[in-house]
């Protein structure tokens, strides 16, 4: 038998993506989806799911958006408006051997988006992880930060094909949503083809729909759409049961 998690990220990226994480969960086949703290959208997004069987985690975010500390005390992290530095410049800096994030400020940043989840959901993340990008100094204080308040740290880097939740081992699934020709039933029957048998396996999608804020800051738009409609497909769960795939949420994992 596999066992998968299918998890949603972005919650609170903006309205038109938390209404497709909403269907995703509602209709679909999200069993676990990340909500970034910071946003402004962050509290519509958690109002919509905060009723339905959805394990809700904190998806740490230092590259969209204002911080939830004060900019002055997290200089490394933000530009001269006091704004997060962006993936790109995360991903150039990464090619140059660099990384912006500086350990103190990033674990300073990761504990006030942790009390500000808190403050949204009125609980504990069901996990504990980051928005990808290339900064090892994040990682690092997403654990020192886990390990000072005991929440559920889920270690997946972009570039893994295996992370840890809890310190038990998962595998990272093959994510292809930022291709162009992106069929995500075709991607997630590849990720079921070489899926683990022996640990659970972590499936990351994207679902939302597109206004103009998500036009106007992410290049990932038309794709997520197409992630809502598969996984609200029954087509979808018929094939995953055909292929004795249990789903999973992370608070199942053992």
């Amino acid at each position: 038998m596999i066992q998968m998690v299918i998890r949603a990220d972005d919650i609170g990226y903006c309205e038109a993506v938390n209404y497709g994480i909403e269907k995703s969960v509602r209709e679909g086949l999200i069993s676990s989806a990340g909500l970034m703290p910071n946003m402004p959208y962050a509290e519509h997004g958690f109002r919509l799911l905060k009723d339905l069987d959805v394990c809700i985690g904190q998806h740490t975010n230092i590259c969209l958006g204002k911080p939830c500390s004060d900019p002055k005390d997290i200089p490394s992290l933000v530009n001269e408006n006091g704004e997060f530095k962006s993936s790109r410049e995360y991903r150039q800096a990464h090619l140059e051997g660099k990384d912006p994030a500086d350990l103190d400020d990033a674990v300073r940043e990761v504990t006030a988006q942790y009390f500000r989840f808190k403050e949204i959901t009125g609980r504990e993340p069901a996990y504990f992880e980051a928005h990808a990008i290339e900064s090892e100094n994040l990682w690092k204080a997403l654990k020192i930060v886990a390990d000072q308040y005991s929440l559920p740290f889920c270690y997946m880097t972009p570039a893994a094909k295996t992370g840890s939740f809890c310190d038990k081992p998962v595998a990272a699934c093959l994510m292809e949503s930022m291709k162009p020709d992106y069929e995500p039933f075709e991607t997630l029957k590849r990720a079921v083809s070489q899926a683990r048998e022996d640990m659970t396996n972590i499936f990351v999608c994207h679902p939302g729909y597109v206004d103009d804020y998500l036009l106007n800051h992410s290049s990932l738009t038309l794709n997520r759409t197409k992630e809502v409609a598969m996984l609200c497909d029954p087509e979808v769960k018929k094939y995953l049961d055909e292929h004795d795939v249990q789903l999973l949420s992370y608070i199942d994992i053992q």
